[in-house]
């Protein structure tokens, strides 16, 4: 039986994104707009372990709902007026006896680099939960040969960037390239995950308009202030040992952040982990008996970037290990995550709380999804 941990993570991004983000959207059918792309491209071979064969092309459509900002919340203008959307994608990876397709569903933000009268370069990122039809499988129908993928239920990202052409108010095509990544988060193994990276091609439609008219105001600077923050979480991985039981990891954070520019925190800081999945393989197996619990925890020092959109926090940071497991990976780790803020204040004793859900990665390898809560003094 699927273990309801392994949808932890994806379900609270796309709890995350759906209800709030879609709500301070534009309301009304200006601004709302229906956009559908072909996407043709190749799954990419991240690990010398990932030994499935790779088929020639992928294909996949993926359709949005999209709702352009106009100015009703604060942070519409501050982060000069975002898309919020909504997307499905359908994904046939071209050998369904081995990877199998996927749908995914996805909350998803795009922004705007450059703007001209009729043509704007953007950038639409998502995530949320996808269905997988096949996984790693010794019993009927045996699948040994996809270690990408180990449960049918996963994590679903995309990353888009487009040009797209207004043709006028109502209809825009565009033309661009993407990036989707599944897995489940390192929970149950085999999981290396699937990458593939394409272009695409599409149109969108808007029924009344895609230009609404924008509220403007005057809105104060929001000064560059320093807090310290801290933050508490926990992850679930399969433990290489008797039984293969799902088990806990407890990760703590303690750093410092500056926010700048009104809409963006820098910050920097140390973290510690520890794996009870690490022990119990030491354990089963008597590696370095008397010593286990030394050789299960990680600490690294990290810095890293969190773009704040409304009540939601967009992070991307990078640690390097000063300590690592008996099981030991690359010298730098990834994270890439989501922060919705409970509270956030300029005054009082505790001016941030808020719950994460984090993905460590080692390049572009998952090692596990983590889920906390934070808060800035």
């Amino acid at each position: 039986m699927l273990s309801y941990r392994i949808l932890l993570l994806p379900f609270i991004y796309f709890l995350f994104f759906c209800t709030a983000g879609a709500q301070e959207a534009y309301p009304d059918a200006g601004g709302f707009g229906v956009e559908g792309n072909f996407l043709t491209g190749k799954i990419i071979r991240h690990s010398r372990k990932f030994t499935a064969p790779i088929p020639a092309f992928s294909n996949a459509f993926d359709a949005n709902f999209s709702w352009k900002t106009y100015g009703k919340k604060e942070w519409h203008q501050r982060c000069n007026f975002p898309v919020v959307g909504f997307g499905i994608t359908y994904t046939d990876y071209g050998n369904n006896t081995i990877f199998g397709r996927c749908l995914g569903v996805y909350p998803n933000l795009q922004f705007t680099f450059l703007k001209r009268e009729r043509m704007e370069w953007t950038f639409r990122l998502g995530n949320g939960i996808s269905y997988v039809t096949r996984k790693y499988r010794k019993t009927y129908p045996v699948d040994t040969l996809n270690t990408a993928i180990g449960t049918n239920i996963n994590d679903f990202a995309i990353f888009v960037t487009d040009l797209r052409w207004h043709l006028d108010e109502h209809w825009h095509m565009q033309f661009g390239a993407n990036f989707t990544h599944i897995s489940n988060t390192d929970v149950y193994q085999p999981n290396l995950g699937i990458n593939m990276a394409g272009i695409h091609v599409g149109v969108q439609y808007f029924p009344e308009t895609c230009k609404p008219k924008p509220i403007i105001k005057e809105l104060p600077d929001l000064k560059n202030r320093w807090l310290v923050q801290g933050r508490v979480g926990v992850a679930f991985n399969e433990a290489r040992a008797k039984d293969s039981m799902v088990m806990p990891s407890y990760i703590t954070s303690l750093y410092v952040s500056r926010r700048w520019h009104n809409i963006n925190k820098m910050y920097f800081g140390i973290d510690y982990a520890y794996h009870s999945d690490v022990y119990a393989f030491l354990k089963n197996y008597g590696v370095d008996y008397g010593h286990e619990m030394g050789h299960s925890w990680d600490g690294a020092f990290f810095a890293g970037n969190e773009f704040i959109v409304g009540r939601f926090g967009i992070m991307g940071q990078i640690g390097v290990y000063y300590h690592q497991t008996f099981l030991k990976f690359d010298p730098v780790y990834e994270k890439i995550g989501t922060n919705f803020y409970i509270l956030r204040q300029e005054h009082g004793p505790v001016k941030e709380l808020f719950l994460s859900a984090m993905l460590l990665t080692h390049e572009i390898v998952a090692q596990y999804g983590e889920v906390g809560v934070g808060f800035g003094l």
